[in-house]
């Protein structure tokens, strides 16, 4: 008769990697997707309905200081309140920009 085999490590659960609670990409990284700042420097609210459509938000938001917060604390991503206004303040298109291609990446990752 076998003897009964003994776990002695049980596998861990890991939600999220230390990448994923950062932006995928800076504020101004356009030419990691070129066809997302293109959109957004000649169509910028198309790409916040789209941004917010991805979120099932309201189509009205998508650019806003309330946006960025919710996406950046859904993923844990360091920042402020403040910080999130500047940016929508002084860089709408790179802030939607940065958004987009956040969940894009996201999407490929399975974690979105």
């Amino acid at each position: 008769m076998a003897s009964p085999s003994v776990i002695v490590v049980q596998p861990q659960l890991t939600v999220a990697s230390a990448s994923s609670s950062l932006w995928q990409t800076g504020l101004m990284d356009c030419c990691s997707d070129c066809g997302v700042c293109l959109c957004g420097v000649f169509c910028f609210w198309c790409l916040e309905r789209e941004v917010a459509s991805d979120m099932n938000e309201c189509c009205l938001c998508g650019g806003s200081v309330a946006m960025r917060t919710l996406y950046r604390t859904k993923y844990g991503i360091p920042g402020s309140i403040c910080s999130d206004f500047c940016t929508v303040l002084w860089c709408p298109v790179c802030s939607v920009c940065q958004i987009k291609r956040d969940i894009n990446k996201r999407k490929k990752m399975g974690i979105f």
